[in-house]
């Protein structure tokens, strides 16, 4: 497995093109709303996972991840990281190139699962706030 430095996140924000965002709100003042729109502005396909919206963003709302229908590069969580360890297990049949969990966000038992099944873990670390810092200009203030 690679290491997960700034070489490898790179490397994936460079060649992904389609992030399922898992905890993605429909409320504009979310960060999770700023960071999918953010990523949309930049080339991004956005997957939002939200158990009751239907649209977000302008774009279809997948229940769960078991319902989306389409390869996902990424996955990237927004959700309590008491609650990740499912979404995890979920990703797993997705086969995503990494799977990403926001700042603030940590959760050892999920990163074991993720690392078991051979796919890199990133946590503790906004993807918009690394994009920026790796691919462009200017600082993050959404994730602050």
């Amino acid at each position: 497995m690679p290491p997960v430095d700034d070489a490898f996140l790179h490397r994936v924000l460079s060649e992904s093109k389609t992030i399922a965002v898992v905890g993605l709100s429909p409320n504009p003042e979310r960060d999770s709303y700023r960071v999918a729109s953010y990523l949309l502005e930049h080339g991004y396909e956005i997957i939002p996972v939200h158990p009751r919206a239907s649209e977000i963003l302008g774009q279809k709302v997948y229940r769960d991840l078991a319902s989306v229908e389409v390869p996902v590069d990424i996955v990237n969580v927004f959700r309590r990281s008491d609650h990740v360890l499912p979404v995890v297990q979920a990703a797993l049949s997705l086969h995503p190139r990494v799977i990403w969990l926001q700042l603030g966000i940590v959760n050892q038992d999920a990163a074991r699962v993720a690392e078991e099944n051979g796919i890199p873990f990133v946590q503790d670390k906004c993807i918009m706030l690394e994009h920026k810092r790796l691919l462009g200009a200017g600082t993050c203030t959404s994730c602050l």
